[in-house]
């Protein structure tokens, strides 16, 4: 694919599977239009819908933030701001029929902080756009979200995305002990060269890329002017999120593909979050062309989109990597999880100018290889 076709790409690709999802909720029948597929014994349907509003705004928030477009993509992104407003709305006000669930079983805490941290990523054009009425109401569902505690995990970084959230938002009953307490924790869960236990075990799994390390990154850097102690873990927290993109862009062959392992790798293509929001702020390894992430990123957003099955015959997304394939999948996923895919589309926070979109085709680390090119050797990092 030529360099000047990638963006379009992605932004059709990103249009395809959220649309689905910002549409419904728009017009006030997610609830009744979205199919809630999952394997196993736990019924996902009281948690469905926010999943898949949280997870998809996760991932577009810098894309809905961005000023300086034209013409179709422009009037694309106007489009969708208008949508997720009209979403937000109607997910929190308690007379629609799209009312979400916050605060009943342990699973809303999880989807409360992706809808938070989508917030957090378009401030003005999120925050800033809502009315007197839909602000209060937005705050109000992320405070009920409180009544969940989260255990000794990743998850006490959700409690802390929710709490950044409010911060931005102006309320004044924000905690920052949730905050402090949840960086601190994972200051202490770090193993080494770029990578944190999720709690005190190691997984080989891609959250550090699912939730823990973009979850660090903007939490820190929000709190980071307020607080000296937060202010002096944020550079700690980017230098590792660069080293992990690294290990990250590292991970796709010549071919596009990338390993298959660990816990919830029906998230697909989200599972290379990290390596996209390196890229839109500017902290990649200094080894990594922003181009050749593009490249990356690309062929393997490419890769997965090209299997038949990834999604039903009214376009919302199956269970699987490479189509539909439900074994892969925990007793945790649904059709709303699934949608954490978008956040691979970070990147398209950045201006079309920028060297990440402008620059020429380049292979990335696994094809120099494979092609014989003499490259730097790695090495870990140390701090």
């Amino acid at each position: 694919m030529d360099a000047q076709n990638h963006r379009k790409y992605w932004v059709d690709t990103m249009d395809r599977i959220a649309w689905p999802v910002l549409s419904a909720l728009s017009e006030n029948r997610l609830r009744e239009s979205m199919p809630v597929e999952f394997y196993g014994e736990w019924d996902r349907r009281p948690f469905a819908q926010l999943e898949a509003f949280g997870r998809t705004l996760c991932g577009i928030a810098p894309w809905l933030e961005l000023s300086g477009l034209s013409g179709e993509e422009e009037e694309k992104r106007a489009r969708y701001t208008q949508a997720v407003l009209r979403g937000l709305n109607n997910a929190t006000d308690p007379s629609s029929p799209d009312y979400m669930n916050f605060c009943e079983g342990g699973q809303p805490l999880v989807d409360a902080a992706f809808l938070a941290h989508g917030l957090v990523r378009a401030p003005k054009r999120l925050i800033g756009g809502m009315d007197e009425r839909l602000h209060r109401q937005v705050a109000a569902a992320l405070r009920s979200s409180r009544v969940i505690m989260p255990g000794p995990s990743n998850w006490i970084l959700f409690s802390a995305m929710v709490e950044t959230a409010l911060f931005l938002m102006g309320e004044e009953d924000y905690d920052l002990l949730r905050v402090r307490y949840s960086l601190r924790q994972f200051m202490q869960w770090y193993k080494g060269d770029g990578v944190y236990g999720d709690g005190a075990p190691l997984h080989n799994d891609y959250y550090n890329s699912f939730v823990i390390q973009p979850m660090l990154v903007d939490i820190s850097r929000t709190f980071a002017p307020k607080d000296s102690e937060i202010k002096e873990m944020a550079p700690v927290f980017e230098r590792r999120a660069t080293r992990y993109a690294m290990l990250l862009e590292r991970l796709i062959s010549p071919e596009g593909y990338y390993p298959i392992t660990g816990r919830s790798i029906c998230y697909r293509f989200g599972a290379f979050q990290m390596l996209s929001q390196a890229a839109l702020e500017h902290i990649l390894d200094f080894s990594l062309s922003p181009a050749q992430v593009r490249c990356a990123l690309t062929a393997l957003i490419e890769r997965i989109m090209q299997a038949p099955g990834n999604f039903d015959e009214n376009g919302w997304l199956r269970l699987g990597v490479y189509g539909s394939q439900p074994g892969l999948a925990e007793p945790y996923i649904c059709t709303g999880s699934l949608y954490l895919c978008c956040a691979v589309f970070l990147a398209l926070g950045l201006s079309p100018e920028d060297p990440f979109w402008s620059g020429e085709n380049e292979r990335w680390t696994a094809q120099k290889v494979a092609a014989g090119e003499d490259l730097l050797r790695d090495h870990s990092i140390t701090d």
